[in-house]
């Protein structure tokens, strides 16, 4: 069953009857749903979990200032404090893995080990300036020249699909954290990494996980997934089950 937490308030479904050794994080647009059977799998070993509806999804209300993946680890950490004195596994799928890596160079976080599938760690190329046609209408926009139905338009023309379906403050969040990337966190990283990814990513090409090795610790591990794509924790839960058994271990 969901509850809130603290006064923020995040709602999550704890598993397990102890304090949490294990936090999950969702992605962009998703909710704590997604980790369920990864959750239930580690309550049938006595491991207890709680999974997060990060601010702005599922049952969570929206933060109250726009940011980006730090926002997140700030409210997350103050999650994880009220829940256990003791430290954490953090897995981060996608969104929720850019907030689990900033919240692991945090030196009050207490975090043991991450463990991050689909995560957007760095960028393959430079940030997009979108096609000219909207970079002219944004800045006709800006300077007030067009109404903000033609601009919205235009976003809803242009913008990638999680852009369009966000309005507000989320919107602000999502254009926050797509800008981010996380090079310097990574190479601060002073605990136990392990990706877990699929082999048919699309939102996430494997390439960045690669990628991502140099930075991170000599001890991190990579597996593959055949026949998987973005959504590991529902399309491949056990690989999860399998990846969090070792980091507690």
């Amino acid at each position: 069953m969901l509850r809130a937490i603290g006064t923020g308030p995040i709602f999550a479904e704890k598993y397990g009857s102890n304090p949490p050794r294990v936090i999950f994080l969702h992605g962009w647009g998703r909710s704590g749903r997604d980790f369920g059977d990864v959750a239930v799998a580690l309550a049938k070993q006595g491991v207890s979990s709680l999974a997060l509806d990060l601010p702005g999804f599922g049952s969570s209300p929206l933060p109250a200032i726009a940011g980006g993946a730090a926002l997140y680890a700030e409210l997350v950490e103050a999650v994880i404090a009220l829940e256990t004195s003791e430290p954490v596994v953090v897995v981060g799928h996608s969104f929720g893995g850019r907030v689990a890596v900033v919240l692991a160079t945090s030196p009050t976080a207490k975090i043991s080990g991450l463990v991050l599938t689909g995560v957007p760690l760095l960028r393959l190329g430079p940030v997009s300036r979108g096609p000219l046609a909207y970079r002219i209408i944004r800045r006709l926009g800006r300077v007030g020249l067009i109404s903000s139905q033609q601009w919205e338009r235009a976003r809803q023309k242009y913008g990638s699909r999680d852009y369009r379906n966000a309005s507000g403050l989320l919107r602000d969040i999502l254009v926050t954290t797509v800008n981010e990337s996380y090079e310097t966190q990574l190479a601060e990283l002073r605990v136990p990494v392990a990706l877990v990814w699929g082999a048919l990513d699309q939102d996430v090409p494997l390439e960045v996980a690669a990628r991502a090795m140099n930075s991170l610790p000599a001890s991190t591990s990579l597996v593959v997934l055949d026949a998987v794509g973005h959504l590991v924790p529902t399309e491949s839960p056990g690989s999860l089950v399998v990846a969090v058994d070792e980091m507690l271990q």
